[in-house]
């Protein structure tokens, strides 16, 4: 599919590079991407999107670059073939992560850099998953600089804390819980299925319980009941 703006220039929707190159990178692309979605879920004001080809410029469709995750700002949810970012009122994408594979070259790198730091980008984070490097720039002023130190280092426009490690990096939404796979969160999903259910196992089992008591508490009652009323008939009174 492509977009055709009144200028008759062709917009298309794909560069024809596959999203990701091996299944690592593309999990930690859908990882970062649907725990970004789930973060502003409630927001329909913040866009969020991966592999989406992003055009800065009217007019021009070569100027172009398709960040593995991007986040905008101000921009309402919904359908995109690709961000044109005219037609979105001019806001562009304020955060974007690139989840490096062994493919990546050290000037294609510099050349998104230089992209983000041209276009407006406000964070920049590129994280590779083969080597447990993990680097962020923020802007200042007309630079995209680079950030000291992110461990524990909180997003100022996601709200998100990153906690890289000798093996691994940890990503943590504002609420405090991590970013994770499809098979974590359906894991999560399982074993709170099962809580519920021994919740409602021990319940079921208190109310049982109480049951039997009431129950042995009546027996004895209604016994109580019978010997009171044997002894009256033999004209005694257990309260005399």
């Amino acid at each position: 599919m492509s977009t055709t703006t009144h200028q008759d220039v062709i917009y298309p929707d794909s560069d024809g590079q596959p999203m990701a190159e091996n299944t690592l990178q593309f999990e930690w692309i859908t990882t970062i991407k649907w725990g970004l979605e789930a973060v502003f879920r409630d927001d329909p004001d913040v866009f969020v999107a991966g592999d989406l080809l992003w055009y800065p410029v009217e007019g021009d469709n070569k100027t172009r670059t398709a960040p593995d995750a991007m986040v905008a700002f101000g921009r309402p949810k919904g359908y995109r073939g690709s961000y044109m970012q005219w037609i979105e009122n001019g806001v562009a994408p304020q955060v974007v992560f690139e989840v490096l594979s062994p493919g990546n070259r050290t000037g294609e790198l510099q050349r998104k850099l230089q992209f983000y730091e041209r276009f407006g980008v406000e964070e920049y984070y590129i994280y590779d998953p083969d080597r447990y490097t993990f680097n962020g720039w923020r802007r200042r002023s007309s630079l995209l600089e680079p950030v000291a130190n992110l461990n524990r280092f909180v997003s100022p426009r996601l709200g998100v804390r990153f906690e890289p490690g000798e093996g691994d990096l940890t990503i943590y939404g504002p609420d405090g819980r991590p970013f994770a796979t499809y098979m974590e969160l359906f894991e999560q999903r399982d074993a709170e299925a099962a809580r519920a259910d021994d919740e409602r196992q021990r319940a079921d089992d208190e109310r049982q319980r109480a049951d039997i008591e009431r129950q042995r508490a009546d027996i004895e009652r209604q016994r109580a009941d019978r010997l009171a009323a044997r002894l009256k008939a033999l004209g005694l009174d257990l309260e005399d």
